[in-house]
């Protein structure tokens, strides 16, 4: 048995409400799928809006730009009040500024020959009258 199901395609089209429905999506950072669910269609008709409607790609885009001036804007006038830190990011991410970060470290050290000869000798000696003392004890507790 079969059944007959009812499909009704739906009709998509860049209207006025549509692009501004892409656009203030865009606005909020939203892309792609997420973007398309928002603007209340589904993933693939946006898709196929995009390849028949360059418009509606241009109202994504014009959102996104318009919330990056937006943020922009906010930063700038934060670092122009006074916020060292907003001052610092706009110098980092806006004009490639990176920090100093040299450290200097300077070990002034020489090394004598004859001196390191003598500290080793010393040493010898230091370990020859521990083995001498240690055979005197043993000597004298055999005795």
């Amino acid at each position: 048995m079969f059944y007959s199901i009812p499909f009704t395609p739906r009709n998509v089209q860049a209207t006025e409400s549509r692009l501004k429905a892409v656009y203030d999506a865009a606005k909020l950072g939203l892309k792609g799928d997420t973007l398309a669910l928002a603007a209340g269609m589904l993933p693939t008709e946006y898709r196929q809006l995009t390849q028949l409607d360059p418009v509606v790609e241009m109202a994504a885009q014009k959102g996104k730009a318009d919330a990056e001036i937006e943020m922009a804007n906010i930063v700038r006038s934060a670092a122009l009040e006074g916020d060292a830190k907003m001052a610092l990011e706009v110098l980092k991410h806006q004009h490639g500024w990176v920090a100093k970060q040299a450290i200097s470290v300077e070990v002034d050290q020489r090394i004598s020959i004859t001196g390191a000869l003598a500290e080793a000798e010393r040493r010898i000696l230091d370990v020859q009258d521990v083995e001498i003392k240690h055979n005197a004890i043993d000597h004298i507790q055999r005795d």
